[in-house]
């Protein structure tokens, strides 16, 4: 009998932080945001269909510039 406790799906949670806290299922778009720091614009668009991960994506964001997120996280991102 399996035993392993699995993730919740974050239907309809837009907080990246909310996601990364409380250990829900999600697939690593953090690379995103090396991709933005050494690929640097004066202006990026993100263009996706509806439902696609806009929103999440920009709360990821806000959550990695934000002063007060933890440092180890932001290694690990710009780690991969």
């Amino acid at each position: 009998m399996n035993t392993k406790i699995k993730k919740k799906l974050p239907i309809g949670i837009e907080s990246f932080e909310k996601i990364r806290i409380e250990d829900f299922y999600y697939i690593d778009k953090t690379g995103l945001i090396k991709a933005l720091l050494y690929n640097w614009g004066e202006v990026n668009l993100f263009t996706r269909p509806r439902r696609f991960g806009k929103s999440l994506n920009m709360s990821m964001l806000k959550s990695f510039f934000e002063i007060n997120t933890d440092k180890e996280y932001k290694k690990i991102c710009l780690k991969g």
